[in-house]
Order: C-alpha cells, then sequence, then structure tokens
C-alpha cells in the first residue's frame, strides 16, 4: 500500500473518536514518508439510537457495524475503533491489522462535588451504562443508586453537571478523558482491585480487509506488548462467550519478561464475584501471541470452575424474562 498516496481512515463522529483517528493518522505519517491521510466519518447503530441501553440494542458490532460496511465496500483503507468496543470475532474478510501503544486503561470517577467514591453521600445516585462498572461499584458501596447514562464523553459530563442533574458522579475511561484533555474532571481513577477494567479498554484498534499488503502496511503501527496484552484479555471474554456488555472485566500488562492477566465475572448486584489470575512467558510474534490466547482461554476455564457460569446464566435468565 506504500504505493498510494491518500490513506483514507474511517471512524465515527464523536470527538474521542476523531482525536482517536488522527492520533492513527499521525502513526502512518511517521511510519510512511510520502503518505497523505484522510478522515472519514460514520454513524454506526449505537450512534443511531444514543438513549438506548446497550443490551437492548440487537446484535454484534453496534460500535463498528458502519465502519466494517466502509471497508467492504473499499471507501476507506482502515477503521480506527476503540478496542473495548471490538467484537471478539472479526468480521468475515476483516482482519485486526495493529494495536498501538496503549493508554491508561483504567476507570475514571467525575463527581459534581469533586469528591471520591467513599466520599459521596448515602443513597448517591451515579451514573453508567456499563453492566461492568454498575456491578463492581455494588461490590464496593451497595447502597448506590446505580441509572442509566449514555452518550459521548463531552455529553455526559454536561449530564452530569446540569443544574437539574440527577447524577451525583459517573464513571468513565480515564483514557478518554486524557484523550481530551478532560483529565482535570477525575475525582478518583478506580485500581484494579476495586474495579477491573474491560478487555481492551485504553487501547485502539486498527481493522483492515484481510489482504496482506493491507495487513503488511498497518501492521507497522502495532505495539507488540500492547497487541499481546489485548490478545489474553479478548481470549478471556471470548472463552466465556462473554461481549463487551456483560459484567466481565480482564486487564493484562506485560512486565519484563513476564505476561499477567487478571479476570473477574461479577454478578449484577455486585454479591458475587469470581477473581482469576496468572501469568505467562511474554515473548514476541505468533509464539507470543499465542501463549497470551492460551493464558485467556485457561484462566476463563478456571473462572467458570469457580462459578463464573452461574453468574453468567442467571444474568442471562434475567435478561431473558425482561
Amino acid at each position: 500500500m506504500d504505493r498510494l498516496k491518500t490513506i483514507r481512515i474511517g471512524t465515527r463522529r464523536s470527538k474521542l473518536s476523531i482525536w482517536q483517528a488522527e492520533h492513527v493518522a499521525e502513526l502512518i505519517k511517521q511510519r510512511h514518508a510520502g503518505i497523505e491521510v484522510e478522515i472519514r466519518e460514520y454513524r454506526t447503530r449505537s450512534d443511531l439510537n444514543p438513549a438506548a441501553p446497550l443490551r437492548e440494542i440487537a446484535g454484534r458490532g453496534i460500535f463498528t457495524d458502519a465502519l466494517e460496511t466502509a471497508l467492504r465496500a473499499r471507501e476507506i483503507d482502515c477503521a480506527v475503533h476503540s478496542l473495548k468496543d471490538m467484537p471478539v470475532e472479526m468480521g468475515e474478510g476483516l482482519a485486526l491489522a495493529a494495536i498501538p501503544q496503549r493508554d491508561d486503561h483504567r476507570d475514571a470517577l467525575v463527581s459534581r462535588s469533586g469528591v471520591a467514591l467513599a466520599d459521596l453521600p448515602q443513597g448517591a445516585r451515579i451514573g453508567t451504562g456499563s453492566l461492568r462498572r454498575r456491578a463492581q461499584l455494588l461490590a464496593v458501596r451497595p447502597d448506590l443508586e446505580m441509572a442509566h447514562i449514555r452518550g459521548n464523553v463531552p455529553t455526559r459530563l454536561d449530564k452530569l453537571m446540569a443544574s437539574d442533574s440527577p447524577f451525583d458522579a459517573i464513571v468513565l475511561a480515564a483514557a478518554g478523558l486524557n484523550r481530551l484533555g478532560l483529565s482535570a474532571q477525575i475525582s478518583e481513577i478506580f485500581n484494579e482491585s476495586r474495579m477491573l477494567s474491560a478487555a481492551g479498554q485504553g487501547a485502539l484498534a486498527v481493522q483492515c480487509r484481510a489482504e496482506q499488503d493491507a495487513l503488511t502496511f498497518f501492521g507497522t503501527l502495532a505495539d507488540w506488548r500492547a497487541s499481546h496484552s489485548a490478545a489474553a484479555e479478548r481470549s478471556f471474554l471470548h472463552a466465556l462467550e462473554a461481549g463487551c456488555s456483560l459484567p466481565v472485566a480482564a486487564y493484562a500488562k506485560v512486565a519484563g519478561k513476564r505476561l499477567s492477566l487478571q479476570g473477574r465475572v461479577i454478578a449484577l448486584d455486585g454479591a458475587r464475584q469470581v477473581d482469576v489470575s496468572g501469568d505467562a512467558i511474554a515473548l514476541g510474534g505468533l509464539a507470543g501471541l499465542d501463549m497470551a490466547r492460551k493464558l485467556g482461554a485457561e484462566l476463563a476455564e478456571e473462572a467458570l470452575k469457580k462459578g463464573a457460569d452461574l453468574i453468567l446464566d442467571s444474568l442471562a435468565k434475567g435478561q431473558a424474562h425482561e
């Protein structure tokens, strides 16, 4: 693809998505001299249903469908996604070409009064559209009232700070706030023991058609540590048959010569929680990716043996009766 003068990147229309696409555009220019980049914006099914809870929007790829359609139609050469929003199974004819260096993976609390979670009043109302965040918040403070909120980062902040806001606080990804220059809004960042992040959170995904020249071109953007960590996290999710909308968390990191992974499955009310952890040798290349995926699958099996299947089954039954 180096013969091309212009690379067309597809992205969603939010400020954060456009920032992410521009970041990838800069990486492309750094690694491929003489290449120009054009960014094209699309609306996904998630964007067309901004108020609906994610579990009520049917089908896979609610954050990625329009971009994948544009890729197949050759309107764009690659799509940039938040990795945590990508289905663990890739669409037909498409491939995950690169995961660049990862940003902060953690979740952050933003409160109207600027106080941390422990200092919020009894029965405080927290806004989140994530079952994973909801469940882990209730595990720490069962007195909290959880309320649904969706929208892009600035929209959610505006809803929180409005004079008639129904929320005392909201929870967002720290990476998104950092990328938009809004880190000063953060009241508290949660460590892994209190709130384990979503698989892939803080990482970007560069998706392209499953063609060798495209894979080679965009593969130059990859960070192997981020790629191997994401492989372990997404393998854990895949083995549990859990999508990004379920209360399942996973975080992996490379430190020295070891890849470590933590996984968590939480009941919606926070009353039950299954935690697993393990590590493997950290190797570059395909062998390392295979080891990362194996680690994720093994820890998922361990979680099921510890009772994660009961939690996920009860959630499935609850949704079936809604």
